[in-house]
């Protein structure tokens, strides 16, 4: 095996978004300044039930829609879903650092992300999303080398909450009462959950 150079990101390195395969999507990182990947996002994104559910304000525009693409989904591990055959973006997933609603303290921060997914509507109800997720879990625990990861959700979410129980995510607490900025004055009760590594290893 040769060494890879000191500037080349590696498979492992967190700035770096791989493209990962399931049995049917592929998970790659948005494109950006790209029109038909703009056009897919605005598509699904501009459904007021996928934000409602995601805890974002639906899309008004195209534009904000790229501007989206740049500035969010752009982040390292952030990860757009991909129907096979296609090329068709069809909801988003991925792994951020520790933050907001988590509220997780310094030992519970080592070496831990964060896992956030959508999907768009007429795709709701098909295991998509838990499958993109299984993916990513093992990417972050094989690949990555976290200790564990977490997630949040509405506590009225229950498509959510039924992909958290099937990866493994145990909930840790519930937060009441906690303001989703990004809908403007709208409160909400989240569970917060988690997997460590060796829960997953030992259900996998």
């Amino acid at each position: 095996m040769t060494a890879q150079s000191a500037t080349a990101p590696s498979s492992s390195d967190p700035r770096r978004t791989p493209t990962l395969m399931t049995e049917r999507l592929v998970l790659r990182p948005w494109r950006v300044d790209d029109d038909a990947e703009t056009r897919a996002l605005f598509r699904y994104a501009s459904d007021p039930a996928v934000g409602l559910a995601a805890a974002w304000a639906a899309h008004t525009s195209e534009a904000e829609s790229a501007e989206v693409i740049r500035t969010v989904l752009s982040e390292p591990q952030t990860f757009a879903v991909v129907l096979k055959p296609g090329d068709e973006p069809v909801g988003c997933i991925g792994l951020k650092p520790l933050g907001g609603t988590v509220q997780a303290d310094d030992e519970e921060r080592h070496d831990a992300m964060e896992i956030g997914y959508w999907i768009g509507a007429p795709f709701w109800g098909h295991g998509l999303i838990t499958e993109a997720a299984r993916e990513v879990l093992r990417h972050g625990f094989e690949d990555l080398g976290l200790a564990a990861i977490w997630g949040t959700h509405d506590l009225t979410n229950i498509g959510s909450s039924k992909v958290m129980d099937k990866l493994g995510l145990s909930r840790v607490r519930v937060h009441r009462h906690t303001h989703l900025a990004l809908l403007g004055e709208v409160y909400r009760d989240q569970a917060v959950r988690r997997i460590t590594a060796a829960q997953w290893r030992e259900r996998r």
